[in-house]
C-alpha cells in the first residue's frame, strides 16, 4: 500500500497485541547487543497486557531467551526465531528443530564463508542463522547468494531477508504462523489483531491480520500489506501509551456506570 497510510486509531476494546521489537518497540542499533526498550515503554506494554486479559505477545526474529532479557522485569508469552520458537501465555514452549547434523553442517560452512567477508557477522538460533551485513553493506550480494545456494540444496530450509540481514530458518516457519498459533487460544481467542511491525518480516503478520479483520500497522516507510502507519519506533512508544491510557480510562468509565447501576438498584 502507499506510503500515505493514516496513522492508526486509538482502539480499546476485546484486543489482543502482537508486537514485533527490533525497528518497531526499540530503535534498531549497529549491534542487536546494543538494543533496549525504555523502562517507561515496557511499562505500557504490561499495562496493556493487564488490561486485556493477558493478551499481548512479541513475535520477533530474535530467540525468546533476547526478548524475554530485553522484556525484564515483565514476561509476556513469546514467539521467537520468527516463530520457530513460540511460548504461550501458560509457559507452555513450543519448538520447530532441525536434524542436529544439519546444523552442524551449516554452522561449519557459514562460519567459513562469513570469515572471508569483513564486517559480516553469523548469529547462530538454534534452529536457525541470521547472516549479519549491517556493518558491510558491500557484501549484500554475496550474503545474499550464499544462502540462496544453501536453501535451494535443502528442502528443510527457507530464506527470510530482512533490513542488513539474511536468515537462513526452517521451512514453513513465519510471524504469519505464530501468530494464527497465538489466536488460536485463549486469551487471544476470539479478540480483534493488531500487529505492528516494521521488517519484511512482519509482512507475513500483515496478511493474517487483515484477513481476520484486524489493525495491521507498520513502522517506517517502505510498500507493505499494512493498513496503518507510524512514522518511527518514537511513534509506537506514544501510540502504546495513548492506547493504555485510552483503555484505562473505558475501563474506568465501565467501572462507574456499574456502580451508578448497582446504587440505583440499590435505591
Amino acid at each position: 500500500m502507499a506510503d500515505t497510510l493514516a496513522v492508526p486509531p486509538v482502539l480499546s476494546e476485546n484486543l489482543a497485541f502482537f508486537f514485533d521489537l527490533d525497528g518497531t518497540l526499540a530503535e534498531i542499533k549497529p549491534h542487536p547487543d546494543q538494543v533496549a526498550v525504555p523502562a517507561d515503554v515496557l511499562r505500557a506494554l504490561h499495562q496493556l497486557s493487564e488490561m486485556n486479559q493477558g493478551a499481548l505477545a512479541l513475535i520477533s526474529g530474535r530467540s525468546m531467551a533476547e526478548l524475554d532479557a530485553l522484556a525484564r522485569p515483565y514476561r509476556f508469552p513469546l514467539a521467537g526465531v520468527h516463530g520457530a520458537e513460540r511460548r504461550d501465555i501458560h509457559g507452555n514452549t513450543h519448538i520447530v528443530t532441525l536434524p542436529e547434523a544439519l546444523i552442524k553442517s551449516l554452522h561449519a560452512r557459514l562460519s567459513t564463508a562469513l570469515s572471508m567477508l569483513p564486517g559480516t557477522e553469523l548469529e547462530p538460533k538454534g534452529m536457525a542463522f541470521a547472516l549479519h551485513y549491517r556493518q558491510a553493506p558491500e557484501h549484500e550480494q554475496a550474503i545474499i547468494s550464499l544462502a540462496q545456494s544453501i536453501v535451494e540444496a535443502s528442502d528443510r530450509l527457507a530464506l527470510q531477508p530482512g533490513k542488513c540481514v539474511v536468515e537462513i530458518k526452517p521451512r514453513g516457519i513465519n510471524k504469519g504462523e505464530a501468530l494464527v498459533a497465538f489466536m488460536a487460544e485463549a486469551p487471544f481467542k476470539g479478540r480483534t489483531p493488531v500487529f505492528v511491525g516494521d521488517d519484511l518480516t512482519d509482512e507475513y503478520g500483515f496478511n493474517v491480520v487483515n484477513e481476520a479483520g484486524g489493525v495491521s500497522i507498520k513502522v517506517g516507510l517502505g510498500e507493505t500489506a499494512a493498513k496503518w502507519r507510524l512514522a518511527s519506533v518514537a511513534s509506537v512508544w506514544q501510540w502504546i501509551t495513548e492506547v493504555a491510557n485510552q483503555q484505562q480510562q473505558q475501563i474506568a468509565n465501565n467501572n462507574r456506570r456499574n456502580h451508578y447501576g448497582s446504587l440505583s438498584r440499590s435505591i
